[in-house]
């Protein structure tokens, strides 16, 4: 153990934490100060080894400069304006494959609420702390001699669970606008309350993410989605003003009364909904789809004199739309994008099983992706938590997954077919060329319809018949399923965006 240091800190009521920090990490600090040099470790691991936490990541600073730094650790790089040099240190694991070691610095004047105009070294340890955002974050500690450095209060806001900006937090936030995004994230991770100075000159200072690019804000909002509380960081964002710049159209759902079957506005059912997803640990693309699902009922909203109540008839339809325009707006993943927007169209699936056959199961499987329709389940169980109804699984619900899990037997997809166009070019006489892909969706869609057509022999001689056919009929057989799907979602789309008036 005498390569490994004690974290021990001394308080007034005891001792607060006493953890082992790894070798590779004490080991980069040796590196330094046997060259002269300063090293502290800085920011979020030293809070995180205060609350008892595994850092996700170890932050040095110190009073050498980038170069001085690559010339103590040849296997380092350094990619960076602000000084920053990775460190690797050969570990396997991956929380410490790379150290990062930072010079002092100060900053210079922010005119664009994201980066500072200009980057200075500095000279000592307080001018960098004192450019931190939250005290909880402007922590030091020395491994050589166990020394911490807190001049700002920062121990005593992680005993009162308090998060506190760093000196003026009107200037912080005007530095560096993403910093609120932070405020509300680092809230809901660590559970602390934001100080009143804090809280106001944030909601006083709003308006500036608007200047942050999406790029950046999207990364934050995931980390918010990704708490264990995503639900009260997004409430906090709102009261603060904070998620108009991040996703107005939630805020279009507050106060939207529902039907008899919802205890709660449109935008609490999709906070609630999200909250499930994130209380069963399910992943983002999950949480994002519980959070927009219902996002387009405001718009499709309408009263039945007949019913009597609310009705929201292609609010999934519109829904969709608007959520593919959100997440490209937020410079989403295409991959996360399309998962997203695809459970946002298909969540008010028909489940009753008693009305309902395995062809239709089979084709919400093919509309949604095989790959994304136990999310699809899912969701529908996050939307039905939302709703205030505590049993999230009723009878006919289960009866339909057991339809779902029946139906992933069958065949859904041209790959599933026991006859492909490598057999088709080796037995039958044809070339490469469109005719195959045609025939092997003519024989899809009538799998679909009935599974045990998926039989080598019957497949081989159908096959046959199709190829006999002109390639006018052949392709209009092999596309009338697609084509047909495309034109009533077309057709729907714009049927809901002339009632409703939606652009």
């Amino acid at each position: 153990m005498s390569n490994v240091k004690k974290f021990i800190v001394w308080h007034n009521d005891g001792v607060i934490t006493n953890a082992d920090i790894p070798e590779e990490v004490v080991a980069v600090s040796n590196t330094l100060e046997q060259a002269g040099f300063e090293a502290y470790l800085v920011g979020g691991c030293v809070r995180d080894l205060l609350l008892h936490k595994t850092p996700k990541d170890w932050d040095f600073t110190t009073n050498a400069t980038p170069e001085q730094i690559q010339e103590l650790f040849p296997d380092s790089f350094y990619e960076n304006d602000f000084g920053t040099v990775g460190v690797k240190t050969e570990s396997e694991d991956p929380l410490l494959a790379v150290v990062e070691v930072t010079p002092y610095r100060t900053e210079g004047e922010y005119k664009d609420a994201r980066r500072p105009e200009k980057v200075t070294w500095a000279q000592t340890l307080a001018e960098d702390l004192e450019r931190r955002d939250f005290t909880v974050n402007a922590l030091a500690y020395r491994i050589s001699d166990e020394t911490l450095v807190d001049e700002h209060g920062g121990v005593e806001d992680l005993t009162k669970k308090v998060l506190r900006a760093v000196g003026d937090p009107k200037k912080r936030f005007q530095e560096d606008a993403l910093r609120m995004m932070r405020a509300v994230r680092l809230s809901a991770e660590l559970e602390f309350a934001l100080e009143i100075k804090t809280a106001t000159a944030l909601h006083e200072n709003a308006e500036n993410l608007s200047r942050i690019s999406k790029e950046r804000i999207r990364d934050e909002f995931i980390k918010i989605i990704k708490t264990k509380t995503p639900m009260q960081a997004l409430y906090l964002a709102q009261k603060l003003g904070l998620l108009t710049y991040i996703t107005p159209d939630l805020e279009r759902g507050i106060g939207v009364e529902q039907n008899q079957a919802h205890s709660y506005d449109v935008f609490e059912h999709n906070m609630r909904a999200m909250q499930h997803a994130a209380d069963k640990e399910w992943d983002v693309a999950l949480r994002v789809a519980s959070l927009f699902h219902d996002i387009s009922k405001p718009e499709t909203r309408r009263f039945s004199e007949e019913k009597k109540e609310w009705t929201f008839h292609g609010h999934e339809v519109v829904g969709a739309r608007v959520t593919q325009k959100i997440m490209k707006d937020l410079r989403f993943s295409k991959e996360l994008s399309e998962k997203v927007t695809k459970l946002v169209r298909w969540h008010m699936f028909f489940s009753d099983p008693d009305k309902i056959t395995l062809s239709a199961v089979r084709r919400m499987i093919v509309n949604v992706g095989e790959e994304n329709i136990g999310d699809l389940l899912n969701l529908r169980i996050c939307d039905r938590v939302g709703t205030g109804r505590p049993k999230e699984q009723p009878f006919r619900f289960r009866k339909y997954k057991s339809m779902v899990d029946e139906a992933l037997r069958d065949p859904i997809s041209v790959g599933m077919l026991k006859i492909d166009g490598d057999y088709i070019l080796a037995n039958m006489d044809q070339k490469p060329g469109p005719r195959i892909g045609w025939a092997l969706h003519a024989l899809l869609e009538e799998v679909l319809e009935d599974p045990k057509k998926n039989d080598s022999k019957y497949l081989e001689n159908r096959t046959k018949e199709l190829f006999e056919l002109s390639d006018e009929d052949l392709k209009k057989l092999g596309e009338a399923g697609r084509e047909k799907q495309k034109q009533e979602e077309e057709e729907a789309i714009a049927g809901l965006r002339a009632k409703h008036h939606v652009t």
